[in-house]
């Protein structure tokens, strides 16, 4: 007759001697860390300190609390910037915008993209070509959803603006696939920023 090794492990009179001593003293080991992680009172929340750069727009980071997020924000705005949300597709005030203008951050009114660098990619998003300036945007791998993307930041706030991907038009051959949310159009000239 043959014994399975499950049997030989947990079953046995020596493996009850050590075996099931150690699963509690470990069990133990891991529930005392839990609570020990659950007393520990959460950091004070630090405001995103971006790199000053010497355009007069980007001078000055925008250093604001949670709450004053809450504040100034809406509630979709807040889901979208501070969330890193996502607005569903065709339901953004800026998917089928025709204006000409700049679209500002919503959450600190950095210009990020002009009109003219703006085009319909089929998806629901408002898609660009190119952001204003490549320094008004910052980019860092996202790795959420179980995909690999490249998300799309605000230099100025550190505000989720969307994610780039490499299937627009030239002359980059990129889209900047931005939630409408995070978003605030300035009518006006070509699109030049200030």
């Amino acid at each position: 007759m043959t014994t399975r090794v499950c049997d030989r492990l947990f079953y046995n009179e020596r493996s009850v001697i050590w075996v099931w001593p150690t699963v509690y003293v470990l069990l133990g080991a891991l529930l005392g860390a839990c609570s020990e992680a659950e007393r520990r009172p959460d950091p004070p929340a630090k405001p995103i300190i971006q790199t000053q750069t010497s355009d007069t727009d980007m001078s000055q980071p925008v250093n604001k609390t949670d709450q004053q997020w809450r504040e100034s924000l809406t509630p979709m705005q807040y889901h979208v910037l501070r969330e890193k949300g996502t607005e569903r597709a065709f339901t953004g005030e800026y998917h089928d915008h025709k204006g000409h203008g700049v679209y500002r951050c919503a959450g600190c009114g950095l210009e990020l993209f002009k009109s003219d660098e703006k085009f319909d990619s089929g998806t629901g998003w408002p898609s660009y070509w190119s952001p204003a300036d490549d320094d008004r945007v910052v980019t860092k791998t996202d790795t959420t959803h179980g995909m690999t993307r490249t998300e799309v930041l605000c230099r100025r706030c550190g505000g989720h603006l969307g994610h780039i991907f490499n299937d627009g038009p030239a002359p980059t051959g990129l889209r900047y696939c931005i939630n409408s949310a995070s978003l605030d159009f300035k009518p006006g000239g070509t699109g030049d920023t200030e």
